[in-house]
């Protein structure tokens, strides 16, 4: 069978119904991997044994309860750690680590009978935009494979993309879902920061990173959000509040509400393509009688800057506890307790970990702590401030998730610069820590999918889902499958 045509709720009418097994689906799976992954490389493990025995206590349990997670194999990306199934960061820094417990996400997955069918591959330690800065694979685009899948979150993106799995978790620091679900022409979510526990995540920047659904629909990742979010007291900064039914008010309608379309998303930079797939799905919310107006954000040209500072000063920080003495990577032959930090540092990390962690150490040092990260740290409240001001008077933001479509595998390695500043359009959202959403937004000339980003103001993602639903009704995107 195949799930390319398939939801979460059909897998699930499904399972009901006694058409097939859960064991029979994650078989079905595993076959799918099996062809496609030689190809596309998203998976750096499989939990075969594991994830048929989670599948026949599915089976045991049955489907009476009506949760629609229950026996439905999915990915989880390989910086959320799960207990007995390695989980690397996709760096040679954590090659042979072995969890012994649990993210909460994870936890809260096996309580809703999910299969985790393995880990999934990402830029090393989630620095990066292209999943080419893994330690031991480079994952390839699902539409075109001489193309990057994007990232962090790649083999999340393109195990959905591809048909490996119906669904994957990922995680977003400055747009990790969101710009390889654009590119991959799926839904990614970044939630409210807070609404999803960070425990058990590996931290990149702890103030940014936030767990979020990867999903081919938009009721998918509605379901699959209500499913891991929650409350956690073993994370400071998850909030105590209730979590709604994100899937109730799946309704097409947007009529009455307003929607604003910041002129700075129309800049040069951005690809006339994605330009006009943008004023299209604008076109489209006023036909349903949404109101949408041109509105000006003038601090999203600091966000690039301000976000590079604030995250690689956090990561620099984060990272320190990988120095070759209690767990990680330890490099051999060293005569000194220093020459093991140093060679077990350069040795386990990759360039790019080593890149950040050189500008965030740089920027903490004395002498130009004032200059840089206190600076990053005030522009960070402008940048709050800019989305305060809008979400007073409208519901949504509208806009491009990314500036181009997925380039070309290899095509901008030596310019970090020029990757860096393909996060333009998501990093501000991390950085205001309010949610987002990539909905499939049509597809360039060359045929490679186009991301359309809906942005909430704070704890306000069913309203985003509402509208993404609407838009996603109105389109036929999600008939369209690459031919792998």
């Amino acid at each position: 069978m195949s799930i390319f045509n398939e939801t979460l709720t059909s897998l699930h009418e499904g399972l009901v119904n006694k058409e097939f097994s859960s064991v029979e689906l994650t078989q079905a799976a595993f076959k799918r991997i099996a062809e496609t992954d030689g190809k596309v490389e998203a998976f750096l493990a499989l939990n075969e044994e594991g994830a048929l025995k989670q599948a026949q206590a599915a089976d045991e349990k049955g489907y009476a309860d009506g949760n629609v997670l229950n026996g439905i194999p999915l990915g989880i990306k390989d910086n959320i750690v799960t207990e007995g199934v390695t989980t690397t960061a996709a760096s040679r820094m954590l090659g042979d680590f072995m969890p012994i417990y649990d993210a909460t996400v994870v936890t809260k997955l096996k309580e809703a009978g999910a299969v985790n069918v393995g880990k999934l591959n990402m830029d090393e330690f989630a620095m990066g935009g292209s999943t080419e800065n893994s330690y031991y694979k480079k994952t390839k685009n699902a539409w075109d494979l001489t193309k990057v899948p994007g990232g962090s979150s790649g083999g999340s993106a393109a195990a959905v993309a591809s048909g490996e799995v119906v669904a994957s978790l990922g995680s977003d620091t400055g747009g990790s879902i969101r710009q390889p679900a654009a590119f991959n022409g799926i839904v990614g979510m970044k939630p409210t920061y807070g609404r999803v526990s960070r425990y058990g995540l590996i931290a990149f920047a702890s103030s940014l990173d936030q767990i979020g659904p990867m999903t081919r629909n938009v009721t998918d990742n509605a379901l699959l959000l209500e499913a891991i979010s929650g409350y956690d007291k073993r994370d400071s900064t998850s909030l105590n509040m209730e979590v709604p039914k994100f899937s109730a008010n799946l309704n097409g309608k947007v009529a009455g509400m307003k929607i604003a379309l910041p002129k700075e998303y129309f800049q040069e930079g951005v690809s006339a393509e994605i330009q006009e797939a943008v004023r299209k799905a604008a076109a489209q919310f006023e036909e349903m009688g949404a109101t949408v107006e041109e509105v000006s954000m003038p601090t999203l040209a600091y966000g690039i800057p301000a976000y590079y500072i604030i995250a690689s000063s956090e990561a620099s920080s984060n990272l320190q506890r990988f120095d070759g003495v209690r767990y990680g990577y330890r490099a051999e032959n060293v005569n000194s307790l220093d020459e093991l930090y140093i060679k077990s540092r350069s040795e386990g990390f990759g360039m790019e970990v080593k890149r950040r962690i050189m500008l965030g150490s740089f920027s903490l040092s004395a002498g130009f702590y004032d200059a840089y990260f206190k600076k990053a740290g005030q522009v960070r409240t402008l940048i709050k401030r800019d989305f305060a001001n809008i979400f007073a008077g409208y519901d949504l933001i509208l806009g491009p998730t990314t500036t181009t479509t997925a380039f070309g595998i290899g095509e901008k390695n030596d310019d970090p610069l020029a990757m860096y500043m393909d996060d333009l359009l998501t990093v501000t959202i991390n950085l205001a820590g309010v949610p987002a959403i990539s909905v499939p937004g049509g597809f360039s000339a060359d045929g490679m999918p186009i991301g359309i980003q809906l942005i909430g103001n704070y704890f306000e993602e069913a309203k985003i889902y509402q509208a993404a639903f609407a838009l996603e009704q109105a389109n036929d995107y999600l008939d369209q499958h690459p031919n792998l």
